[in-house]
This record gives structure tokens, C-alpha cells and sequence, in this order.
């Protein structure tokens, strides 16, 4: 199994992994956030291990802009024990959150932990006759494959996370551009423009839906 340590400290990387080499797991190491971030972006993981003091870009905000488009299991390292921080992390998406200083036998049992846990976890969101494949990043619709961007791929799946919530656009620009939105940027229409091509324009029903005043909305049609 492949697992992705996004660690700047050499000692401790170094150390993790070593461990987990000969605990029988294949370890990439990133040592700055934005490799990390890539990293993790491009490649398919069963489990990232995430430090969250790092250097380009920090732990909080490479796991807000993961969880758009990756629903791998992410057990957040931190030398901070304020329950603000753990509560933080949980709420961005982590699965677990570890303490520095902690022993390896403890961060190995909670990963296997998550592993076993994420074995029997879907890797199909579907909703109604659209189908997004975590594993494979793959769209499909009425059995119509779809081919989609990377950036396409993370605005449709954040939407299939939601999906009947309504979605403002800045928390749309924020969540899947990782930026804030200005009243005069039309990223997020031009792109939602763009996957309604993909996703909606060629089918009798349509999923996505503007709420006049206040977002958009992925809709789950009622039979």
C-alpha cells in the first residue's frame, strides 16, 4: 500500500519513514506543502499522513483544497494540542489527528486503523444517472464516460459532496481555487458554464441548478 508523508522536519520524515518501510508500505515524502499538495493531487494514495506547520503552503489549507477532489483518509500531525486545532482539522476534513511527540506504534495502528475503516467506504458517488469514480477520477453519465480537467473534475465532485445544499460562490471560489472571491471575478460562473456543457446540455434532465441570488446547486433528481 502506498502512503503519502507530507512532512518537513528531515528527522521525523526520515524516521515515519523508515518505519513504514518496514512495516511493508510504499512511502513518498514531500518536505514543503505545495509538492505535497501535488503530490497528492496526481497520484493515488490509500493514505496521506499530513504535518500541518510547512513551509509554501500550510497543512490547514492543503487539506481544504484536497478534500474537492480526493476522499483519501488524512491523519493530521501537529505539535499544537489546543482542542481549536483538532476540532479545526476534523472540520476540514482530517480522519484523524496525531499530537508531536507520539510514538510509532501509535501512528501505525492508527493508520491501519483508517485503512481497514476506508476498505469498505464506497469509491462511486452516484446520483441519478451521474457517476463519480474517486478511485479512478472518472465521470460518467448514462453510461457515457465524459472527459473532464482536473479542475472540472474538483468543481463537479465538490458538488456531488453536496449535493441538494445549496453553494455560494465564495465558498465555491474558496473551497475549489483555494482563493477569495471578488465581486468582479467570474471564474466560478465561467467554469460552472463550462461543466453544465459536460454534464447537463446533452440531457433531458439537468442537475445543476442557479439559485438566483445566492449559488448553485447539484441536484438530486426525485423519481
Amino acid at each position: 500500500m502506498k502512503i503519502l508523508l507530507i512532512e518537513d522536519h528531515d528527522k521525523t520524515g526520515s524516521w515515519i519513514k523508515k518505519g513504514l518501510e518496514e512495516a511493508g508500505f510504499t512511502v513518498d515524502i514531500a518536505t514543503d506543502g505545495r509538492d505535497g499538495l501535488y503530490f497528492a493531487l496526481e497520484n493515488d494514495y490509500q493514505l496521506i499522513i499530513l504535518d500541518i506547520m510547512l513551509p509554501g503552503m500550510d497543512g490547514w489549507n492543503i487539506l481544504r483544497i484536497l478534500r474537492t477532489s480526493k476522499a483519501v483518509p488524512v491523519i493530521c500531525l501537529t505539535a499544537r494540542d489546543a482542542v481549536d486545532d483538532r476540532v479545526k482539522g476534523l472540520e476540514l476534513g482530517a480522519n484523524d489527528y496525531l499530537v508531536k511527540p507520539f510514538s510509532f506504534s501509535e501512528l501505525l495502528a492508527r493508520i491501519k486503523n483508517q485503512l481497514r475503516t476506508h476498505q469498505i467506504a464506497p469509491t462511486v458517488i452516484e446520483i441519478a444517472d451521474l457517476k463519480v469514480d474517486l478511485t479512478r477520477h472518472d465521470v460518467e453519465r448514462g453510461g457515457l464516460k465524459i472527459p473532464m480537467t482536473r479542475q472540472e473534475y474538483s468543481l463537479l465532485l465538490f458538488f456531488a459532496l453536496h449535493v441538494d445544499e445549496i453553494l455560494p460562490r465564495t465558498l465555491i471560489a474558496s473551497e475549489v481555487w483555494g482563493i477569495d472571491f471578488e465581486s468582479d471575478t467570474n471564474i466560478v460562473d465561467v467554469a460552472i458554464r463550462r461543466l453544465r456543457k459536460k454534464v447537463d446540455d446533452t440531457f433531458d434532465v439537468k442537475l445543476i441548478e442557479t439559485i438566483r441570488g445566492m449559488g448553485y446547486r447539484l441536484n438530486r433528481p426525485t423519481t
